[in-house]
């Protein structure tokens, strides 16, 4: 059991983070039948097109500055009972827009929400603001700008989504470097569904302190000596990496080998509800299947936070936690 391990995380998508309790009582409130994509827990879905789909119909179910609040908040109080003290999640202006809510308005209640879980469960949170790979790069600067504008003082960090096997990197160098240039953390999302390959052109082209997953890299022992001479950070996300596919089992996930190669790397949900798992649920998988001590679960919860986009005073704070 790992409920008395102080716990964070760096990676996680909001909307993906919506329980589907929480969607059913969305659904409630605007009239919409969600039946065909839940089953209890979990969220129904058979390969990644019909991920991303049910993912756009609970998504579209959160359309006002109150109902962002309650997801950000419901989230932070579902993890912090596990024992969290630090999340960071990913937030998509594009989702608001579809939602016909302003981007503004978007990450109001989204750090509204933060404020209510750190006022009732003491865990703090930020926000990464992301553009979507498979948009036009016209459309990340845009997302840039209105990151690097700080709308919200819980916004952070800048990073990238998306479906990594289309384009390259080289086609968003003006939005990160928008964002770095206005002290924004960098991460982006390489070596999930793509190879070591990807990896190498996001470090090459928006020089990330972090690489959301990265997980491939693994293929290559050159690129993985690389992240750990330069202190890349990982964010690793075992349970959605079996559930989608990335690796059989997680006797095959490469975890242990990066871990022991030198890598820094930390534990993560990305889409708890949608893969069937939590924070708490990763950190047991760490444990249970990769045979992770407390004293190393602790040290990656060290990660997480020593990696975290979040100023030094806070950051002790977190620290002293440990």
């Amino acid at each position: 059991m790992t409920g008395h391990i102080p716990k964070a995380e760096i990676h996680c998508h909001i909307e993906g983070a919506a329980s589907t309790a929480l969607v059913r009582s969305q659904a409630e409130k605007y009239g919409v039948d969600v039946d065909h994509i839940i089953d209890g827990a979990r969220f129904k879905w058979v390969d990644f097109s019909s991920f991303l789909g049910a993912y756009d119909i609970a998504a579209a179910l959160f359309r006002t500055e109150e109902d962002y609040a309650l997801l950000s908040q419901t989230y932070l109080e579902s993890i912090a009972a596990e024992g969290a003290i630090y999340s960071e999640v990913f937030i998509s202006p594009d989702h608001a827009r579809i939602a016909g809510l302003s981007p503004e308005a978007y990450v109001n209640g989204l750090g509204e929400g933060i404020r209510r879980a750190n006022s009732s469960h003491g865990i703090e949170g930020r926000l990464i603001v992301t553009c979507v790979r498979h948009f036009d790069a016209e459309a990340a600067i845009d997302v840039a700008r209105f990151a690097a504008a700080r709308p919200h003082p819980t916004i952070t960090g800048f990073g990238m989504g998306g479906d990594e096997r289309i384009g390259s990197h080289a086609d968003f160098v003006r939005a990160f470097d928008i964002a770095r240039d206005a002290g924004l953390g960098i991460t982006t999302h390489a070596g999930e569904l793509a190879g070591p390959e990807s990896v190498r052109d996001a470090l090459e082209h928006v020089r990330p302190s972090r690489i959301g997953h990265g997980v491939r890299s693994i293929e290559d022992p050159a690129l993985v000596e690389h992240l750990a001479n330069e202190g890349i950070v990982l964010e690793v996300c075992p349970g959605s990496n079996v559930s989608l596919s990335v690796f059989k089992g997680f006797d095959d996930h490469p975890l242990t080998a990066l871990r022991d190669a030198g890598v820094k790397v930390t534990l993560n949900s990305d889409d708890p509800p949608y893969f069937g798992t939590s924070l708490g649920a990763e950190y047991a998988i760490a444990q249970d299947a990769f045979g992770l001590s407390d004293e190393e679960l602790r040290e990656t919860t060290r990660t997480a936070l020593e990696a975290a986009f979040v100023d030094e005073e806070t950051r002790a704070g977190l620290l002293a936690k440990l």
